[in-house]
């Protein structure tokens, strides 16, 4: 985390904060449980979530605590989210740490996820925060289940097609980052237009970064990454560039790799090569550009001032990722 926010002390200072009152919202006398949540609290990823926000809340009038408080609790709704994902993936390792349903069990991690999940509710009754912004941030958890949902569904579906995917990604992703941005210029008393755009520019942020996430699964590698890459083929979840190459591959020469029972790495590099020949990572990077191109166009039309300059550099370190 610290890494990604160097060239902004003050933002990397108030996401210390942040991570401390998270820490404080989900003290349990229970150790492992304690244990469990810190260690992945710690692990901290780059906060991307409450950084956007607090970087939205400076276009208005920025109350700190009430800003922190806010940030705080829609990392956690990110966190709660990602331990469920570790779940249906049986994932074993989350930011280089084991996942608590590894280390603890499903059913403990089941119950660790909607324990954050209320944590957050609460956190969020703390403050004089606006109804229509607690109804927008439910609306995006519903959101992200749905993405989930629509992805598990189609598990294996070598029909998948782009528009489901695009929805998934809408979910899965894009909207806990528009949410970020939304919320935080508006309970900083941005007026309506401001506050929306900045939800448009999370939005079309947050799908770009997910189609540059999937490319990066064919084109990167463990050690740069850091995560295990393939797993998503591995799993069944077969995102943009097998899409877009299954629909240039007439004779299906994608379908009979991924019909077989088992995907070993012999049969991953077969499909890294197909899906190249078939101009999936290309598609997806052209689609991916037009995501970024939206979003930095949104940003120009945000008033000038320091927090304009700080997000439109963030973007462009996100979205310009070696791919």
């Amino acid at each position: 985390m610290k890494n990604f926010w160097t060239n902004y002390p003050e933002i990397a200072y108030e996401l210390e904060i942040v991570k401390n009152i998270i820490k404080d919202n989900i003290k349990s006398s229970e150790k492992y449980f304690k244990e469990s949540i810190f260690e992945l609290v710690d692990a901290g990823g780059k906060m991307l979530r409450p950084g956007l926000l607090l970087i939205a809340s400076r276009f208005g009038n920025y109350d700190k605590e009430k800003m922190y408080n806010l940030a705080a609790a829609i990392e956690l709704m990110h966190s709660a989210t990602l331990i469920h994902d570790d779940i249906i993936d049986e994932a074993r390792f989350r930011r280089g740490i084991e996942t608590i349903q590894s280390k603890l069990g499903k059913e403990y991690a089941v119950y660790t996820g909607d324990f954050l999940f209320c944590q957050c509710f609460i956190m969020l009754s703390k403050f004089n925060y606006s109804m229509d912004n607690l109804r927008e941030i439910s609306a995006a958890i519903s959101q992200i289940c749905k993405g989930e949902i629509r992805q598990y569904n189609l598990r294996y579906s070598l029909d998948t097609g782009i528009k489901n995917y695009l929805k998934i990604i809408s979910g899965k992703t894009a909207a806990l980052f528009a949410i970020s941005l939304y919320t935080g210029a508006w309970e900083s008393q941005c007026d309506e237009k401001t506050s929306k755009l900045l939800g448009r520019i999370g939005y079309h942020v947050g799908m770009a970064f997910q189609i540059i996430d999937d490319i990066l699964d064919f084109t990167g590698d463990t050690l740069r990454l850091g995560k295990k890459t393939h797993t998503d083929i591995i799993k069944g979840y077969y995102t943009l560039p097998i899409i877009y190459a299954i629909k240039e591959d007439k004779e299906g020469k994608i379908k009979d790799i991924l019909e077989n029972n088992i995907i070993e790495e012999k049969e991953i590099q077969e499909l890294i090569k197909l899906v190249n020949q078939f101009k999936g990572i290309e598609k997806s990077r052209k689609l991916a550009d037009k995501y970024t191109e939206k979003a930095f166009r949104s940003i120009e039309e945000l008033p000038e001032c320091k927090a304009k300059k700080i997000l439109k550099e963030i973007t462009h370190e996100l979205l310009s990722r070696n791919y």
